[in-house]
């Protein structure tokens, strides 16, 4: 039994649904369960239909509108005109202002759950009924059946035995009967019966947690690039890609930032020793990048880039020691607001942070963190990390940029940089 997972750009439009369709061809006979993100860029309009709906803003009919009008033109290109798909897009779309109006005083978390979650319903709903369309016969799944959460909303902590035991229970009777189930990543069920999600490119950790519950054989991301690469090719030339890489590897690439797979996806695979493959959906023959329990040193150097980057200068008001029990109180506001430290150093009296900016929480913690202590806040940096490095990549990477904290271990180094213009540097 395999597990796929399809992202968003697998499923952009009608042909790349078409796409979908003629990979699954190429696995006629075998059981695969197959977990599919919202299409194309539906996560993002639906964080601001949901806004804008809370803040009943002027324009939650128009955005509204278009999000609804997106998947309508896709079904329209994929299925003849009466087909039950549109009744019942239609029907779970016009939900959503009473959904919100319902559950306004829960705070914006929960309310995020119950409408972002939806692009994960819709488009599994539409590719699910395609494939049957095409004689590739399969049963939608509502994953909240299977994962069970915590009551954290946007970042729900997995119930593992009881996600394990409704795994087990609900797919392999629906495997019994047809050979492909079709469900959602990203989202899972807490204990009251509501909705969570599991943090923002949830769905390879979805797909993770059920390759773990099922004890598959393999588990497939399908990607727009031919594997894992060394680099960002959008960011820069002559990248390689890496035929393979063990866990441990592709742990430390995922926790410095690598846009390979979700950070927690490693370990449940880890814990059975299962192999994740990521494969190219544009060009289904190629061999991709296995990732497994086999090491391998001989990495050529590895760059991760990630922008937004906030780097904060914490400090005592008093210019006393930041000793053991600031350094606790500091920790327990960054757990409390759920902020991911990218980098830190401490001195005798300060506290070097550098973390993402991706959500009003960092704005919070800075607010809470300016009642004890005094803060400096640095905006719009870069956070560049070099795995296997050597001198002249790390030099060719600092021109056009000022370091203002740097971290180097024996196979990593870790630079915050801002970006400076030709006058500035002369300067």
């Amino acid at each position: 039994m395999k597990v796929f997972k399809f992202g968003g750009a697998s499923v952009k439009d009608a042909d790349a649904v078409r796409n979908v369709s003629q990979i699954l061809s190429r696995f006629q006979g075998e059981k695969i369960v197959m977990i599919v993100s919202a299409m194309g860029k539906t996560t993002n309009a639906l964080e601001k239909v949901c806004l804008s709906q809370l803040k009943a803003s002027e324009h939650r009919n128009q955005l509204l509108q278009e999000l609804i009008q997106f998947h309508h033109m896709i079904s329209m290109e994929l299925f003849p005109s009466n087909h039950p798909i549109f009744n019942e897009l239609e029907l779970e779309w016009n939900t959503i202002p009473q959904t919100v109006n319902q559950h306004r005083e829960k705070g914006y978390d929960f309310v995020y759950d119950q409408i972002v979650s939806l692009g994960e319903w819709a488009s599994t709903k539409i590719v699910s009924a395609y494939l049957n369309e095409q004689g590739i016969y399969n049963h939608w799944l509502d994953a909240c059946e299977c994962i069970q959460t915590d009551d954290t909303h946007r970042e729900g902590r997995i119930q593992w035995e009881a996600t394990v035991d409704a795994s087990r229970n609900k797919i392999f009777s629906l495997l019994d009967t047809r050979d492909i189930v079709v469900t959602q990543g990203f989202t899972g069920k807490s204990p009251s019966g509501h909705t969570t999600t599991l943090g923002r490119e949830g769905s390879d950790y979805s797909a993770a947690i059920l390759s773990y519950c099922l004890d598959a054989d393999s588990m497939t991301v399908w990607k727009d690039v031919p594997g894992i690469l060394n680099a960002d090719p959008r960011k820069f030339s002559n990248v390689t890609k890496l035929d393979k890489i063990s866990y441990r590897e592709a742990t430390e690439m995922t926790y410095y930032g690598a846009n390979v797979i979700h950070p927690k996806t490693i370990k449940p695979i880890q814990n059975k020793n299962i192999p994740l493959m990521v494969k190219s959906f544009v060009n289904p023959d190629g061999e991709g990048t296995v990732i497994s329990s086999m090491e391998d040193e001989n990495y050529p150097p590895i760059v991760v880039v990630e922008s937004q980057q906030n780097l904060l200068h914490i400090s005592t008001r008093d210019f006393s020691f930041v000793a053991e029990h600031h350094l606790s109180n500091l920790f327990a506001l960054f757990a409390k607001y759920r902020i991911k430290v990218n980098m830190m150093r401490n001195t005798a009296i300060s506290f070097y942070v550098c973390a993402s900016y991706k959500s009003e929480r960092l704005d919070q913690l800075v607010e809470e963190l300016g009642k004890e202590f005094k803060v400096e806040r640095t905006k719009d940096l870069e956070l560049i990390t070099v795995r296997y490095h050597n001198n002249e990549i790390v030099n060719k990477l600092k021109e056009g940029k000022i370091v203002l904290l740097e971290e180097r271990l024996k196979n990593t180094i870790q630079m915050v940089v801002k970006h400076v213009s030709i006058p500035e540097r002369i300067k």
